[in-house]
């Protein structure tokens, strides 16, 4: 039986020393958030990152834009934050039909982007420079680490390659000496890869995708996954089945989510930090 992994228990230690911070810092951080539309699980995360503002002391910006919203008044809203006192700008994800992602992130100051999404953050992740990193895979990293689990020379293997998670999180493991193979939908012979793993990622995005089958005995599980199918929240693994055969294994909900809030916290700080000099 897999030990649990209580990301909500580290998240909070995560969060409590991050206030800590911001006093010891005399800096008042401030995050700008901005959805557009109405998509019901995006409204769910800006609460739950309203609330950890609110704990660690960083001033909290939100800007509801109507899902008519233009390519060109998203890309102006976001220029008028890169002028303001605001230290990170962080734009939901998925935004609406017509409005170019990748342009709307660039447009963001590569220096009050806390998501590290930015194509010249994503390029200094990958030689090695984390200032400022994606917060789940910096929220994975954290897990890790604090959860005394050794990276250093493990087999690690990503099911995903997203710009988000994927991409990130094996330049992350890489940076930390790890052996990672990254797959992803197109993979021949996945469980036999998935099977090789010390370490198992899943963030493919399809519930319970990962079956017993898949997990080598002892291996450590990781779940990135948050699908809702049928009413229920849950992850990329087959949790019940898979916690028989992991040592270790985050479940979901309460795994890397809470970790995701945790890191935008310690980004938002570094920011404030790299901004005041």
């Amino acid at each position: 039986m897999a030990k649990i992994i209580d990301g909500t228990a580290i998240a909070k230690q995560m969060l409590d020393e991050l206030k800590t911070q911001v006093e010891e810092s005399g800096l008042s951080p401030k995050l700008a958030v901005i959805l557009v539309g109405d998509d019901p699980a995006s409204k769910i995360y800006m609460k739950s990152k309203e609330a950890a503002c609110s704990h660690v002391g960083i001033r909290y910006e939100k800007y509801l834009l109507p899902q008519s919203t233009s390519q060109e008044e998203l890309l102006n809203l976001i220029k008028e934050l890169n002028e303001t006192d605001v230290n990170a700008i962080l734009l939901q994800v998925p935004l609406p039909r017509g409005i170019d992602e990748d342009a709307a992130l660039e447009t963001i100051d590569p220096i009050k982007d806390v998501d590290g999404f930015h194509p010249i953050n994503m390029g200094k992740l990958l030689i090695g420079d984390e200032t400022i990193a994606p917060c789940t895979p910096l929220g994975i990293i954290e897990l890790l680490r604090r959860s005394n689990i050794e990276i250093f020379g493990k087999h690690v293997v990503v099911v995903g390659r997203s710009n988000t998670v994927g991409k990130p999180i094996a330049a992350m493991l890489l940076n930390r000496d790890a052996t990672v193979t990254v797959c992803h939908s197109k993979t021949r012979n996945l469980a036999k890869m998935t099977r090789e793993a010390d370490i198992l990622i899943a963030a493919i995005g399809k519930p319970r995708f990962i079956t017993a089958e898949m997990v080598k005995e002892g291996a450590v599980v990781i779940d990135v996954g948050i699908n809702n199918l049928g009413g229920a929240v849950v992850g990329d693994v087959d949790f019940e089945k898979v916690k028989e055969k992991a040592s270790v294994i985050t479940p979901v909900p309460g795994g890397v989510g809470p970790m995701t809030v945790a890191s935008l916290m310690k980004n938002t700080l570094s920011l404030a930090l790299a901004q005041s000099g």
